[in-house]
């Protein structure tokens, strides 16, 4: 017979107290089992038990049972570091109850509290705050999961308390045992993109850059030690790398100076014009003749020339921009209305950025000469984005537009002051030619709409440059207090210390803030500062506060994105919160709208959060909140065609406020570039509804420009360029996250928008040699063709072919008509005449029978699942064919994989399914992605981790497998130096050069002819 099951623990609490100790310790053990059950009971016993674990008269493994039954009844009530104290103190006691079926939750939860309490201790310790002293106990606990951890193979989980708690001696013991340079890859990517100190992040990455071996062709940890390169911008370290694989004097040299090659293009994408220009500079001469060339190779490269000349080749050669679309928009939207006027200056500037395209300008000369004032200011300012990186001929390209020397028949303030803004977007972050030219035109320059485009201009050509002189001028032009002039000084100022942390010059922009009465100067200013403390996390915690605070919306506006720019891709959870809270609570809507957007520059590392972030933030009742929420969908999920971020994003397309639509339809746009309508389903819809709120009249002017604008950025760089905010080694895109901070200002001033192009990043592969020429060959992408195809171009409208309307009848009149007929039929049957009841012609009956037979024919060849099999046909009936007549022209089955040429876009996505055959004469010296795919692997079950993009691709340095052979080149499209480009339908500047000017010729009279005035009536 079973025991009744037990209802209290009375009976065993009342053995305690005995005063024999053996009976004691029974209890406790049975205490033990029935703590789990009955441990509110106990719990009013937790000073008995406590006397017993003091008590002398017991013996160790008594004082340890009863400690563990203290540390249980205390885990229970919730008190988890009363219950981790005695845990430590239970000894043998808390071991053995690691092994006890049923006690998982407890003995995982106090040793979670236990890893917590150890790190806790330990960043103390490594503050240099000593608050209490570390337990043995649970530096042994600690200890002892680090074994179980390494033997167990859990390396990564070791790592990740080993860099929470500071313990870097673990990580150079676990890759001492392993030899895995992943693990210190991993080691990488969790010190960076979590909210790690700078203090200590710099500390972490100068441990482990001696663990890395010397890279070599294609070894996986390229990407990885370029991050840390240009993480630390640190000129002699990277200078010391760069010099040991230039040195390096075995049979691989030659393989080695092209790893060199390699990881200096790697930089220039990736490092700031500062640290890149120091890098250049202090390259040494070489001692034999190959090292010498090599370091003239490495200088070319390190000077961002080569990057800029391969990528605007490969725009231009691939320039697959649909002029249609253009068309359809200037025909819809009204050229004489500013906003228009602007949404398709913008259209047709992102649509050919970087293309040095300008035939939309040139083909429309009528409504390039509607512009006025800052219309033509942005229309200026809008070639510098068509020519973006062609800063050989910038010069000679703007020179009808900028400022004459003399000052005098100028091209007119407007112009003038498009065209230094141009002049600093075409030399964006590598602008160390101009800057000097942009001073001194902001210096000569007395209309503040000059000085305006001067400021913007230099503070993009000298984007973290750090100049002290460009600092002080602007600064001088700041305190004319010219609400124009001033505000682009803000921004401007920056720009240029752009990640200093500089007090001194926050101080005096927040004292000038404060001081001055104009509201477009303090948001420049707001903005200028968080620019400074970009990156910065920690330092800039004491600025940040100081700004939410303020009384002044536009200081707490600038706030937010102090925090944004600061803790930029670190998903920092304490700085997730702070901005969460502004967006539920602020007093200003703008505050609230930016808040909610800058949770993008903190999460696009990890684009999957953003769309559960800010789902309920989308359904807000206020509209900026909903506005925000799209702007952050767009920026953190552009270009990864998240379906999670479509969906919510297609309904507020349709919100009863315009200026959500209008920031729904952009965010769109940027989810779905270079996406296809054979990867996503929402492609084709979307590109639709472009298109249609685009050219309806009846829409808010608000939406119609949102829909333009989307439409550029969906098809931008000739649909060749994505969005990426993160650089192709995966660190922060530094360029790309300021120019898309700009961007979101285009609410407060449209020219801004342009600054969107500095987020733009080209898709392709580029194959040199180690002469940095680009040979002709081919590689591999192992997918269909049409997942990564160009977008169809639109199809001109068709013309409709008017047909006559039969005339409806009446049915009173058909019945008057037939009553009719029955009397004419009785007279005449009366009179003996026969009369036809229809006047119907008569129809052959061949004509009617070979009708017949063609449509019976056409049916079977249009539907051969119609059909009968014949019988016994088990091929066909597998294949899924059932006609049994002629058979039809099965459909040309497509290709799984596809060739491409060098100089080939290649997007985000496909680059995992990219391969060099190993018959490739050229192989690339590192790896074209970071992961790798099924089909490459040949495995259908194989399944890569899910990431925002598999960073690689761009500009590749081949090793050539049979140097003796002679090789094919390809020839540029682009020849530096020259204005013409070598493009269908661009043709040569106009006589002067000024398509404005041209624009307002007069038209030619007539010729000459002779009017007979005899023929008049």
């Amino acid at each position: 017979m079973a025991p009744p099951p037990r209802t209290s623990a009375a009976g065993v609490l009342s053995l305690l107290s005995e005063s024999d100790p053996v009976v004691q310790e029974h209890a406790l053990k049975s205490l033990n089992t029935l703590v789990p059950q009955f441990w509110a009971e106990i719990s009013e016993f937790i000073a008995p038990i406590e006397e017993l674990f003091e008590s002398a008269k017991f013996h160790k493994n008594a004082k340890e049972l009863a400690a563990l039954v203290l540390s249980k009844v205390f885990y229970y009530l919730g008190q988890y570091d009363e219950g981790l104290s005695f845990a430590l103190r239970a000894g043998k006691a808390f071991q053995a109850e690691t092994s006890r079926e049923g006690a998982e939750e407890y003995v995982e939860t106090i040793v979670s509290k236990a890893i917590d309490k150890y790190i806790e201790l330990k960043r103390l310790e490594e503050d240099g705050i000593v608050s209490e002293k570390m337990d043995s106990r649970l530096q042994h606990i600690i200890e002892d999961i680090f074994t179980r951890c390494i033997a167990d193979g859990e390396h990564r989980q070791a790592l990740g308390i080993a860099l929470e708690s500071a313990r870097l001696d673990i990580v150079t013991r676990i890759f001492e045992l392993t030899k895995d340079t992943q693990l210190l890859s991993y080691v990488i990517d969790r010190v960076l993109d979590s909210g790690f100190k700078l203090a200590y992040r710099d500390k972490v990455l100068h441990h482990v850059i001696p663990l890395f071996p010397a890279p070599t062709a294609q070894s996986p940890h390229i990407y990885s030690l370029t991050r840390l390169h240009v993480t630390l911008s640190s000129p002699s370290l990277t200078l010391s790398f760069l010099t040991s694989l230039i040195s390096d004097s075995s049979t691989q040299a030659a393989e080695q100076h092209l790893l060199a090659y390699q990881i200096a293009f790697d930089l220039v994408e990736g490092g700031t014009q500062d640290y890149i220009e120091t890098i250049r500079l202090g390259l040494p001469d070489g001692d034999r003749d190959s090292q010498k060339e090599a370091y003239t190779k490495l200088r070319q490269i390190l000077s961002g020339e080569e990057t800029i000349r391969l990528y605007l080749d490969f725009l231009i050669r691939n320039n697959h921009t649909d002029e249609l679309i253009l068309k359809n928009s200037k025909e819809a939207l009204d050229g004489r209305s500013s906003i228009y006027h602007t949404a398709l200056t913008l259209q047709n500037a992102f649509m050919h950025c970087g293309t040095a395209s300008d035939v939309f300008l040139r083909e429309n000369l009528d409504w390039l000469g509607r512009a006025s004032n800052w219309g033509k200011f942005s229309v200026t300012a809008s070639l510098g984005v068509i020519n973006k990186g062609n800063t050989w001929e910038a010069m000679k390209l703007l020179g009808p537009y900028l400022p004459n020397a003399t000052g005098e028949n100028g091209s007119g303030p407007y112009s003038e002051g498009g065209a230094l803004y141009a002049l600093g977007l075409i030399n964006s972050g590598r602008g160390k030619d101009v800057i000097g030219y942009l001073r001194e035109k902001l210096k000569e320059a007395t209309s503040e709409v000059v000085q305006h485009g001067a400021a913007l201009g230099l503070g993009v050509a000298g984007m973290a440059g750090g100049n002290a002189d460009a600092y002080e001028d602007l600064r001088s032009t700041l305190f004319t207090d010219s609400a124009i002039a001033g505000e682009a000084s803000g921004y401007a100022m920056g720009l240029v210390m752009l990640g200093t942390g500089s007090e001194r010059c926050v101080d005096e922009m927040l004292q000038y803030a404060r001081e001055t009465q104009h509201e477009k100067i303090i948001r420049g200013l707001a903005m200028g500062v968080a620019f400074i403390y970009y990156g910065r996390q920690e330092e800039a915690d004491n600025v940040i506060a100081k700004l939410l605070a303020d009384k002044d919306s536009i200081l707490r506006y600038g706030g937010v994105y102090t925090l944004a720019l600061a803790y930029a891709g670190t998903a920092d959870n304490g700085a997730v919160k702070k901005l969460l809270h502004i967006a539920v609570s602020d007093t200003s809507d703008d505050v609230r709208r930016a808040a909610v957007t800058s949770l993008a520059f903190l999460l696009f590392k990890n684009p999957n959060q953003v769309p559960r972030l800010v789902q309920l933030l989308s359904e807000s009742y206020n509209p900026h909140v909903r506005c925000g929420a799209t702007l952050a969908l767009g920026l953190a999920c552009a270009g990864t065609g998240s379906q999670d971020a479509i969906g919510l994003l297609e309904p507020m397309t349709k919100d009863p406020v315009d200026f959500v639509r209008q920031g729904a339809l952009i965010a769109l746009s940027m989810i779905l570039l270079q996406q296809t309508e054979a990867g996503s389903p929402s492609v084709a819809p979307t590109r639709a509804s472009f298109a249609k709120i685009t050219v309806d009249k009846h829409e808010d002017p608000m939406a119609r420009f949102g829909a333009a604008v989307a439409q550029g950025f969906i098809d931008a760089g000739g649909r060749n360029i994505t969005i990426s905010l993160q650089s192709r080694a995966g660190s922060k895109n530094m360029s790309a996250i300021i120019g898309m901070a700009l961007f979101c200002q285009f609410w407060y001033w449209y020219p801004l928008a342009l600054c969107a192009s500095l987020a733009f990043e080209p898709t392709a592969v580029i194959g040199l040699t180690e002469t940095l020429q680009t040979p002709a060959f081919e590689f591999v992408s192992n997918a269909k063709p049409s997942l990564f195809a160009y977008p169809s171009p639109t199809k001109p409208p068709t013309k409709e072919v008017v047909q006559r309307v039969e005339t409806a009848v009446l049915s009173t009149t058909a019945k008057a008509k037939q009553r009719e007929k029955e009397k004419e039929k009785a007279k005449a049957a009366e009179e003996g005449v026969a009369m036809d009841e229809d006047e119907k012609p008569p129809v052959k009956s061949e004509e009617k029978k070979d009708d017949d037979v063609a449509m019976k024919l056409d049916d079977a060849e249009s539907s051969p699942s119609t059909s009968k099999p014949a019988e016994g046909d088990a091929a066909t009936i597998a294949n899924g064919s059932t006609s049994t007549t002629k058979p039809a022209a099965s459909r040309k089955r497509e290709s799984s994989s596809e060739k491409l040429p060098n100089l080939s876009r290649v997007t985000p996505a496909q680059l995992v399914h990219i391969s060099f055959p190993s018959e490739c004469r050229f192989q690339p010296v590192r790896a074209v992605s970071v992961l790798v795919s099924a089909s490459n692997q040949g495995s259908s079950t194989s399944k890569k981790t899910p990431q925002r993009y598999a960073n690689g691709g761009g500009i590749l340095m081949l090793v050539d497998k049979t140097p003796n052979e002679p090789i094919e080149w390809i020839a540029p499209k682009h020849s530096v130096g020259s204005v013409e480009v070598q493009q269908d339908g661009v043709g040569a500047m106009p006589p002067g050069g000024d398509l404005m000017a041209w624009s307002a010729e007069e038209a030619q009279p007539p010729p000459a002819f002779e009017y007979k005035f005899e023929s008049d009536v």
